[in-house]
């Protein structure tokens, strides 16, 4: 089932006489979309998407917020262990959800929209990885998501999208020591 549009006219005069010109314009009676338009144009509206489209951009500003999603606090935890005090990564878990975790911590000590060398990359990495896998972390980094780079390597850049509800926790409790 659709749901119901609703559908007002400041000036219901206005709206006789434009509907009344676009229907006698045509050259047979107008079909279900091509009343939709003519009504919404009558209404002020450009057509019947710009129509729909503002009254979509009210129902998401009269929606309730989301509810903040909720975070497994064990495996933030659990996570949390493998940093050392100053928010270093000491070791890399087995576990992948736990190993995400981690990458995305690390991205987050990436800086935003800045073009970086290999280099550069790796030496950011080196100095909150303890382990001495700076190239896994940062090839693991790619293959989720994180970060690009370009074909020939050159240039790496952090990708900007929001961290999972259980990274964020991760982020502000390992984050909470480390300078």
């Amino acid at each position: 089932m659709k749901a119901a549009l609703p559908f007002a006219a400041p000036d219901i005069s206005a709206l006789a006489k434009t509907l009344s010109r676009e229907i006698r314009a045509l050259d047979a009676a107008p079909g279900h979309i091509q009343m939709l338009n003519i009504l919404a144009r009558a209404a002020g509206y450009r057509n019947y998407q710009a129509l729909k489209a503002q009254h979509d951009a009210r129902d998401r500003l009269d929606a309730p917020p989301k509810p903040e999603p909720a975070v497994d606090h064990l495996l933030v935890e659990r996570t949390a262990r493998y940093f050392d005090p100053a928010g270093r990564l000491e070791s890399w878990p087995s576990k992948v959800s736990q190993q995400r975790l981690c990458l995305w911590t690390l991205w987050s000590r990436i800086p935003a929209e800045t073009d970086l060398t290999e280099r550069q990359v790796s030496d950011r990495l080196k100095a909150d990885d303890l382990f001495g896998d700076h190239a896994l972390l940062r090839r693991d980094m790619i293959d989720m998501g994180l970060l690009t780079r370009t074909r020939d390597g050159r240039v790496y850049r952090r990708v900007e999208r929001p961290p999972p509800a259980e990274a964020l926790a991760l982020m502000r409790k390992v984050s909470t020591s480390h300078g």
